[in-house]
């Protein structure tokens, strides 16, 4: 049962109808792209966007050179296009992914050989050189259709010619240039970060890493895509890692599995809106941030690699950020600390705090703060008074703010 029949529509081996061909709710199905961006305005993301190809050889946008596409075919809808559209439209930057090196370069490699030119270049069995021109032809048409502010490519980009791979960037750059505006190329092979932006799959460095990275995670500790059963992290583990990941220098790219029709499930609604909750209430610490000189201290390893399970943290595991202007030192701990905050990173033996102008806690609501006057510093650490030795609100996290007079003082200077 090949796979163009899941494409075109065919008759199961129980006689059942079975193709992808999902309804937008304005047509009386459950897809509704507007809804969708919604989802990840709340869930706090800037920026967001869809698989436009997969291994599979199929476009999910309107192409003139790879007939199996999602506008001839399938739903009959230009789902890029939908989803480039209600993803800008909520102020957001529009991310692409394609994954389609890996078409000609191993998914299908059981597949029979197909009987037709068309088949062959769904199947990725058209020759090397035709297939390393579709794959870029395939990428200009998405540059030029829609304009996306970060193209994220997946592996086996060392398989095709570096020339090509080349070709790919510059006209993206230069198209870039054109629209007078910032983009980003990532990748996990094939290119180098004096350019392009590298990314971990699930994962992340152990320590701060210098250029800025990106990690691609899943909401799902199982699937990448929606499965019966699937298991999903927990908010704790992705919210932590996402803070953990921002005081290396990162940043995180989180992959949900929405249902065939459309639907986005309940479970996974639940951990983006947990993730919106924090972001926008404590949301001063991530967005516009820096990593500072140390990311962090506590028991708790996070990173370290690809494939690495995100984790939860505790309330002695503490994450770094400041401002840009490097006056403010943001503090997160994974957990209310209790009576007194210990950050041992702030000892006296390691930094001079003399310029240390107030402590912070940022309130139950954005905006809000408790100054914590009451604090000690000697060679163990900074010592903070907190309000109480029980959380006085809610939170996955908890964050105190640091503002100095000038600069930030850099650990080894005390």
């Amino acid at each position: 049962w090949p796979y163009h029949n899941f494409i075109n529509g065919a008759r199961d081996k129980a006689g059942n109808w079975v193709q992808f061909a999902p309804k937008l709710k304005s047509a009386g199905g459950n897809f509704d792209p507007n809804e969708w961006a919604q989802l990840f305005l709340d869930a706090g993301a800037k920026f967001a966007g869809p698989v436009a190809e997969h291994h599979d050889g199929y476009s999910m946008w309107n192409s003139s050179v790879n007939e199996w596409n999602s506008v001839l075919t399938g739903p009959k809808l230009d789902l890029l296009r939908l989803h480039a559209d209600a993803i800008r439209g909520k102020g957001l930057k529009l991310m692409v992914s394609l994954h389609h090196a890996y078409n000609f370069t191993g998914f299908y490699q059981w597949a029979p050989t197909q009987s037709t030119n068309s088949l062959k270049k769904l199947y990725g069995q058209l020759d090397a050189n035709t297939e390393y021109q579709l794959w870029y032809d395939k990428l200009r048409e998405v540059i030029d259709g829609y304009q996306p502010d970060l193209i994220w490519q997946d592996f086996n980009l060392p398989r095709l010619p570096e020339a090509q791979r080349l070709n790919f960037l510059s006209y993206y750059y230069n198209k870039a240039v054109s629209w007078n505006k910032d983009v980003v190329a990532t990748y996990k092979d094939g290119f180098n970060n004096r350019g392009e932006v590298y990314d971990y799959e699930r994962g992340g460095p152990a320590g701060i890493q210098t250029p800025f990275w990106l990690t691609d995670d899943s909401i799902s500790s199982s699937s990448w895509c929606y499965t019966n059963g699937i298991g999903y992290y927990s908010l704790n583990a992705m919210l932590h890692s996402l803070i953990d990941r921002v005081s290396k220098n990162g940043n995180m790219l989180l992959n949900i599995a929405p249902m065939a029709d459309g639907t986005i499930p309940s479970g996974q609604r639940t951990i983006l809106l947990g993730i919106g909750d924090y972001l926008k209430r404590f949301g001063e610490s991530i967005y516009a941030t820096r990593a500072w000189a140390v990311y962090g201290e506590g028991p708790t390893q996070m990173g370290g690699g690809s494939f690495v399970t995100p984790r939860a943290g505790t309330n002695t595991d503490i994450r770094f950020t400041r401002n840009k202007a490097n006056t403010v030192l943001y503090a997160t701990v994974m957990g209310w600390p209790g009576s007194t905050m210990h950050i041992t990173t702030l000892g006296s033996n390691r930094i001079n705090l003399g310029n240390l102008a107030s402590v912070q806690l940022l309130g139950a609501t954005a905006g809000q703060y408790t100054n914590l006057p009451t604090r000690t510093q000697d060679g163990s650490g900074l010592h903070i008074t907190m309000p109480s030795s029980t959380a006085p609100f809610s939170a996955p996290a908890y964050v105190v703010k640091l503002t100095f007079n000038g600069a930030i003082p850099s650990p080894g200077s005390g």
